[in-house]
């Protein structure tokens, strides 16, 4: 599925798809973390949904959300990747400290509530919700994608 992606000046980021059954709808990802599902029917939109930055995140795992990666061009260079890894409600790592995910690929910050910590110690404990950001070459990325999820 294809998604169109509208960068929306001081709100934040809409993203419209149309399924393979031919319904259209999209979110619309405020800067804030709130974030909108937007229903469409054939005149326009029907309804909205409003979401806390939580409960996006729950829904996205029940229906079994992707992993987004946002690439940076020139790690491209030197076979490397830059990745956004979002810890699952069911990963084993739920509650247990950084130093305990054993992977090739580094973790050079995690996203926690709105908030970036760079350079986190051992000792953080990760949570459900939590995103890690990884460098590493692909073989292993997937290998921390797989563990996390």
């Amino acid at each position: 599925m294809l998604l169109d992606r509208t960068n929306l000046p001081r709100t934040g980021t809409s993203y419209k798809f149309t399924t393979a059954a031919g319904q259209h709808a999209g979110v619309v990802a405020h800067r804030d973390g709130r974030r909108e599902l937007v229903l469409h029917g054939p005149h326009g939109v029907t309804g909205t949904i409003a979401l806390t930055d939580t409960e996006s995140r729950t829904v996205a795992e029940l229906l079994g959300s992707p992993t987004v990666v946002d690439e940076v061009p020139h790690l491209a260079v030197v076979d490397l990747q830059a990745v956004h890894i979002p810890v699952a409600a069911s990963s084993p790592y739920d509650g247990r400290p950084l130093h305990d995910v054993r992977a090739r690929a580094s973790i050079v910050a995690v996203l926690r509530e709105g908030r970036t910590i760079d350079a986190p110690s051992g000792d953080l404990r990760l949570r459900h919700g939590d995103a890690v950001i990884a460098v590493g070459t692909e073989p292993a990325i997937d290998e921390l994608r797989r563990a996390l999820t």
